[in-house]
């Protein structure tokens, strides 16, 4: 693999600079400090080192609009000479402090914000209906856990569904996977009373579950109700118990991260065990363990992998992962996507592929996003960056800046057409800025003004320069913009403004 140089736009932090900003800000968790503070003065041999007070990460920039009050993160942006990238845009949820929704194209510009503010994770183009529709997690994001429901938008950004567990529990915001049957798939993380002490807790001690369940969207019928806790023992798990004596402190063993369909089975993607797993979608029974303490599988050296993410089965019938690798804040550990060939009969695994940047580490959060044209784009969690791959494992873009991490990152052909009118206002200077969040098919933009609201002329057509679109006026009191497709054809009006 090749490495890039230094992006276009924008300095890019080593390693251990993305680590330090980002450390201890892993999902909902918050960022503390560890630095120590001095206090000497000359000659004074008593003076000691003292501890700071805990602080947080500054924020990270931020792209601002005259038009509207959206805000989102400001973004570097790299390619490869001469190399050509997949079709598509590029879809994350970057923290900021919070996670939002952000659609992006490859020049680093927002194409759509979630504009709510609200709280979002795994935005991406899924089908339901045999329609291309927008889905991301919203609601409360806790440590390394959330509570809240599915999205689904349709291409004007109007609600199709919202989609919640059943079954008394609430929805984690680790996965929300629609399926060709008109289900999704959904993981909840209740609290339950546990005996721990075969792994040294206390015998009245809690846990965070681990639920997957299948929901129809129309309906709301749970389908499939699974308890992880029930097929995959205590021992099993990597993580290190702590005082869980508390449900306000639950031990997480198993901290399910992915659920996909696979034929008449789901695969689980599993952190804290270390493991994938696959269960019988009808009788809830586990197939076969992958990796950890209890693997049915052979697995070389070469194809080990740890506290990873985002298990999926390509077409071709490979098996892929995100790496993390390490979990471990400071650390020499470099993640990857992982593309595995599996026998099932023989029980064997052999390393088909394996991405790395020697650069990108991500010791939480991040997937890999297998594209038709064979590329592939790696979102590193907590290492703030989008790496995509061409066909040879050649890096040949990577969009930066994603805040303090993303979720997850996908590429994806996606047509907005916002049922909204787009934005338009005066800056400072007396020109006109318009944008249109969401809007995908503008062109151009035609600005109209006069000395009157009712006696508006065109005194600018200028070609569209990201989300948000500016042009100087001549001390014209009022002024309207139109979006422009590329054949002219007006999209959209805005309202009139005035001086």
């Amino acid at each position: 693999m090749t490495p890039p140089d230094e992006p276009t736009s924008g300095p890019r932090p080593g390693r251990r600079d993305v680590l330090k900003f980002g450390a201890g800000a892993a999902l909902g968790a918050a960022a503390v400090g560890t630095g120590w503070a001095v206090s000497s003065q000359d000659g004074d041999e008593s003076a000691k080192e003292e501890p700071a007070a805990p602080t947080t990460p500054p924020p990270p920039p931020t792209q601002r609009f005259v038009s509207t009050q959206l805000t989102a993160p400001q973004t570097t942006v790299w390619r490869k000479d001469g190399a050509t990238t997949s079709a598509g845009l590029l879809l994350t949820t970057p923290r900021s402090p919070a996670f939002r929704a952000v659609i992006y194209d490859d020049d680093g510009s927002p194409v759509w914000i979630e504009p709510d503010g609200n709280a979002a994770t795994d935005l991406r183009v899924q089908t339901y209906r045999g329609r291309p529709v927008l889905t991301y997690w919203t609601g409360e994001i806790k440590q390394g856990t959330g509570n809240g429901k599915g999205v689904i938008l349709d291409e004007s950004y109007q609600l199709v569904a919202e989609v919640r567990c059943g079954n008394g529990v609430l929805s984690d915001l680790h996965e929300f996977q629609l399926t060709s049957r008109g289900t999704a798939l959904l993981t909840s993380y209740p609290t339950l009373p546990l005996d721990l002490t075969p792994i040294g807790g206390p015998a009245d001690g809690y846990v965070w579950g681990a639920r997957v369940q299948e929901v129809d969207v129309e309906t709301g019928e749970v389908l499939l109700d699974w308890e992880g806790l029930d097929h995959i023992d205590l021992e099993e798990t990597y993580d290190e118990i702590e005082d869980t004596g508390s449900p306000e402190a639950p031990f997480d063993p198993i901290h399910i991260n992915s659920v996909a369909e696979d034929g008449d089975g789901l695969l689980l993607c599993c952190r804290h065990t270390g493991a994938l797993y696959k269960i019988d979608r009808v009788t809830g029974e586990l197939r076969w363990r992958m990796g950890g303490k209890r693997s049915d599988f052979e697995v070389p050296e070469e194809a080990s992998f740890g506290w990873q993410h985002d298990l999926r089965r390509q077409p071709d019938g490979t098996l892929t992962i995100y790496d993390n690798h390490d979990r471990k804040e400071e650390t020499e550990s470099v993640s990857a996507a992982l593309r595995l060939e599996v026998d099932e009969t023989a029980m064997t695994v052999r390393l088909v592929q394996a991405l790395r940047h020697e650069d990108r580490y991500g010791y939480a959060m991040g997937n890999a996003h297998y594209l038709d044209d064979g590329h592939v784009l790696v979102g590193w969690g907590m290492d703030p960056y989008a790496t995509e791959f061409d066909e040879s494992g050649e890096v040949v873009f990577e969009l930066g800046g994603l805040g303090l991490g993303s979720y997850r990152s996908y590429r994806s052909p996606w047509r907005g057409r916002p049922t909204t009118v787009p934005d338009l206002a005066l800056g400072p200077d007396g020109s006109a800025h318009a944008s249109w969040n969401g809007a995908t098919d503008v062109v151009s933009w035609r600005f109209l003004a006069g000395s009157s609201a009712n006696g508006l002329a065109e005194v600018a057509t200028v070609p569209r320069a990201g989300f948000e679109t500016s042009a100087p006026l001549s001390g014209e009191r009022f002024v309207r913009a139109e979006a422009l497709d590329g054949r002219g054809r007006v999209l959209g009006t805005s309202r009139v403004v005035g001086s």
